[in-house]
Formats: C-alpha cells, structure tokens, sequence
C-alpha cells in the first residue's frame, strides 16, 4: 500500500511539475512582452525564491509536529486557488508586472510551505531498502519534467497565450490533491509533549549550529547559489535576444532540464570513483564556465548546447549538496534542518538574481553573466578550508539514558522549568587530559539535541571528581533530548567511559516557582 501511494504520487506529480515549469517560463514570457526589462525579468525569480527566504523554517518546524498529510493537502489547494487567479487576470488583460510579481510569490509560497514536508515524507512511503531508488526516481521524475515543461509550455505560449499556460498550471494540482486526499497516512504515535512552532524553530537552528557537517553544506551552497542564480535569472533575456519566440525560450529551459537527466545518470558513477569534493567542483566549475559564456553565445544552437552541459553540471552539485544533508539528518529534525537549508538556498538565489539583474540594467547582460561566472568558479575555494563531509553517519536513535521517577506526577509538570542537569564523573587521574578533550566533544552534542547552557567543573578537595553541568529550557525539552541522541554519538561516549572509575551519577533539578 505504501509502494502504492508512492507510485501514484510519483505520477500525479510529473504532470504538477510540468504544469509548474509551464507555469514558470509563462512568467518570464509575460513580463519580457510587458516590456518590464532586465530588472523586473530577473525579479520574477526572486519573487519565486524569496518565500523559500521567508516561510522554510516554520514550514519545516510544521512539517515535524503536524500532521503531513494535511498541511501537504493545504499548500496543494492554496497553490491551485492562486494559479486559478492568475490565469483569470492574464485572460482578463488585468495582468501587470507588479501583479505578476505578487501572484508568482503567492504560489511560491505554497511550495515554500510544502517542500521540507514533501521532502520529509519519503521514507513514510517506501521501505528503508527501497529509499535510495525511490529518491533516484523522485529527482528523474522533476527534471523529466524540467525537460518537458519549458518546452511545451513555449509552445502553449505560442499557440495560445501565456493566460492558457497559467490555466494548465492551475490544473495540474488535481491529480495530486486526489491523491493525497485517499492517502490513509498512520499518524506517528508521540511518546514526549509536542513542540511549539518557535520551539521547533529554535531546535532547527541549534540542530545546524553545532552540527559542522550541516553548517559546512548550508554556508557552501548559500555562497554557490548567490552566484549560481545568475544564469538562471537572465535566461529569459538572453533567451529573448536570440530568439523572438517563447519556443526559443522554452527550449533553453528543456535543454537544461534534459541536461540534467544526463547529470543524474552518470553522477553515481562519478561519486564511486571520486570523493564528494572532486564531484561537486567539477560541476561547480563546469556551470561556472557555462554561465560566463552564455553572455556571448548568439547561436540559438550552441546556446541550447551549453544549456545541456550547464543542466548537467547542475544536478551534480545540487543532487549531491541535497544528499549529504539528508546523511547527516536525523529523522525527528529533518523537515526542519531541510528547510534552513533551503532558507539559505533560495534567499542566496533571490538575492542573487536581484543583484545580477541590477547589474545587468547597468554593464549590459552579457557583462552580468561574465562576472557570475567567474564568481561561481571562485566559490570552489571555499573548498580550501570548508570540506564536504564524505562519510555518512548513523541516525539511528538511540535510547539510552535512564529517565530519573518523578515523585510529582502533576500533568503540568512537563512544562517546568527549566531544568538543570547534573552528571557527576570519577576519572583515573591518568586519564584526565583525555576526559577533558571528550567531555568537550560532548558539549557540541549536548547543545545540538536540546542545551542552551552547558559547563563542566573540577572539585578543588577531589581532583578525581568532575561535574557536568547542562540547562534545558523545560522538562518536556529534555524528554525529547533523550530521543535525539544518536547511535553515532556512541563513539564520543565510548571515548568518554575509557577514562572513568565506574559509572556516573545523573542528578535532574527543575527551577522552583
């Protein structure tokens, strides 16, 4: 049944996505034909990428404490009820730049609401074994549609109007309200109090904080994609210079998206032979390379050729940077800490469209492209000193830590705080310095699942005894930080046990009201 309902979301969703990227090139289109310039071109991918900027993180924080279902089903018919809209102004003759701008961020914002939760969702669908291959066909399903979208959306343009492409967007939301609406999702059963929209929030940013492998990922893609946007922004341009048709455009756009079909299909057998770093900045150069010639290129031809190696290209980097978080995310934080990655993802692109459009205004498109160009490449130095993180870790939860018998059984109780707690340590005096370097090993990890204060201290009368000494912001924070831990963790503790005189003593204090 699972296998079922993601086979059918599989296929609903190659016609959303066609529909979406329809939907994105009759955008383009209409402000170029409204005369609205480079500017307000390039804006309309920043009004796409900026509520991804805005609404990620809530949307992530949603995504893990409600129901997935329903908030999936939500954003899918607010998505449909705002595309009805702009296909009625377009149709109507209503339509302005500034209106188009405003719709195209309304319907960005349902996606903005849902992706961390489509994202999240995946391993509810299908078996842990067949996880690889389910997000194998999840990434060729959207850049099919990718390849497909532009293309036939030019022609609708072209044979209609873009009012059309906006009615066909409008509709291809049905099959996947349909079939999210049968989808009979088992509820996951909470053993701990649910969290807060802040509360969760807050997680999320403490979770990537003290995480260096996720902090690394999130800070190289943010400087990448500042760059990396500008192709993206000022194809319809360019594509306009080269070819008076919407067909034209919406080629380029197929050209990419077939290129990174391509990508996709021989980036697993580049990453068995090279490390995640080699793979990334090659495609990061590559693309870099393409963007800083694109400018020049006036062969409608060639053009379409470079937009088939600067799709490849792409989906190397992008695939790989998406896989690499997901390794290092645990599944109680994971719609959360895709959303700050996507927080930055799409705040670096619409803030780079909007600066490469500006640019473009006043040095001309061609100089615009040259000079994100050679910023894309340059980003592959941030390589020198922050590496990509090869090795995967295990998620798996694990439960160790005894919960201490509360004597007050008050059902409120899960709301005091906060709470101090104190684990007391015997160490061999031999091994001092290395319980030292372990116990701050430790620090990351108890701050990452849940800390706001931590220290460790050594009696002066003992100096054998050491205190560790953490506070969390209620009681029901730190049922859910028991949860958190991680079999991958296991290694600093065995670190930690080698150098200690029998076990710990654990002490729980909650602050007095």
């Amino acid at each position: 049944m699972r296998a079922a309902t993601f086979r059918n979301l599989l296929v609903a969703d190659i016609a959303s996505d066609v529909g979406t990227f329809m939907q994105g090139v009759a955008a383009a289109w209409m402000m170029v034909s409204l005369n609205a310039g480079p500017l307000y071109v390039a804006l309309t991918q920043t009004a796409s990428a900026l509520p991804f900027f805005v609404l990620a993180l809530p949307a992530g924080a949603l995504g893990d404490i409600v129901d997935r279902r329903k908030l999936i089903l939500f954003t899918e018919v607010w998505m449909a009820l705002v595309a009805i809209v702009l296909a009625g102004v377009t149709l109507a003759g209503w339509l302005s730049p500034v209106l188009l701008l405003i719709l195209t961020f309304a319907l960005s914002a349902g996606d903005a609401m849902e992706s961390p939760t489509w994202r999240a969702v995946l391993p509810e669908l299908v078996s842990q074994e067949d996880l690889p291959a389910a997000a194998a066909l999840n990434g060729i399903e959207f850049n099919f549609a990718r390849a497909i979208g532009p293309a036939l959306g030019g022609v609708v343009i072209a044979v209609a109007n873009a009012g059309v492409a906006f009615l066909v967007n409008a509709a291809s939301f049905l099959g996947v309200i349909f079939v999210v609406a049968r989808w009979k999702r088992a509820v996951p059963k909470r053993t701990t109090p649910p969290e807060t929209v802040a509360g969760a929030s807050v997680a999320a940013i403490r979770y990537v904080r003290y995480s260096p492998a996720i902090r690394v990922l999130v800070f190289r893609s943010g400087i990448l994609m500042f760059f990396a946007s500008g192709l993206l922004a000022l194809l319809p341009s360019l594509a306009h210079a080269v070819s008076s048709s919407p067909i034209g455009y919406g080629l380029l756009l197929g050209c990419f998206g077939l290129g990174a079909v391509l990508g996709a299909a021989v980036m697993q057998q580049a990453r068995a032979r090279w490390s995640a770093e080699a793979v990334v900045s090659s495609g990061i150069m590559i693309f870099g390379a393409i963007t800083a010639a694109a400018g020049s290129i006036r062969a409608f031809p060639l053009l379409g050729g470079a937009m088939l190696v600067g799709g490849a290209a792409w989906i190397v980097f992008i695939s790989l940077f998406n896989v690499l978080i997901l390794n290092h995310a645990p599944e109680w934080v994971r719609a959360r800490v895709l959303a700050v990655s996507m927080l930055v993802f799409q705040g670096a692109m619409a803030a780079g469209s909007a600066a490469w459009g500006a640019l473009a205004n006043k040095t001309g498109i061609h100089a615009a492209l040259l000079w994100a160009g050679v910023g894309t490449m340059a980003s592959t130095l941030t390589g020198l000193f922050l590496k990509l993180p090869d090795a995967t870790v295990d998620l798996t939860p694990w439960i160790h830590w005894r919960l201490p018998t509360i004597v007050d059984q008050d059902p409120t109780a899960a709301d005091a705080g906060p709470v101090m707690v104190m684990i007391e340590y015997s160490v061999d005096q031999e091994k001092a310095a290395g319980f030292t370097t372990a116990i701050y090993k430790y620090e990351r990890i108890r701050r990452r699942d849940g800390a706001y204060q931590w220290g460790v201290f050594c009696d002066l009368e003992d100096p054998n005894r050491y205190l560790e000494v953490f506070l969390v912001d209620s009681w029901a924070e730190h049922l859910r930080q028991h949860e958190r831990s991680i079999r991958a963790d296991r290694a600093v503790e065995k670190e930690l046990e080698s150098c200690l005189r029998g076990k710990p003593t654990v002490r729980h204090l909650v602050a007095t009201t």
